[in-house]
């Protein structure tokens, strides 16, 4: 498979675990922390596409994980440009708040 574009779209793919004291998902700091996810993505020219929760693990150890988000960017330039983005510091700061652990994938754009 040939490596993507600076300039190509993508996506990445989210696979979070959650601190218990987030309350996910209807705790404050949750609802706070994508409120700043989709404030500083949108910055860059990106947006949250969809969030889902895990209902449960068939295959691999990612068992008590609790949510997955796909989040695109046109282009790994802008996805690269988001810890400079208005509203990133508190973005980054929710994140270590919030995310006990994560597992992010790359994903071209197939749409």
């Amino acid at each position: 498979m040939a490596a993507a574009s600076e300039e190509s779209p993508l996506v990445m793919l989210n696979i979070n675990r959650y601190r218990p004291e987030v309350n996910f998902p209807g705790g404050e700091n949750y609802a706070a922390y994508m409120e700043a996810i989709n404030h500083s993505v949108g910055e860059v020219g990106g947006s949250v596409l969809w969030r889902a929760p895990v209902q449960g693990s068939v295959v691999g150890n990612l068992e008590g994980f609790h949510e997955v988000l796909a989040v695109w960017y046109p282009s790994h330039k802008a996805f690269l440009e988001l810890p400079d983005a208005d509203g990133a510091k508190e973005m980054f700061r929710y994140r270590r708040t919030c995310v006990e652990e994560a597992h992010i994938l790359e994903l071209p754009d197939l749409t």
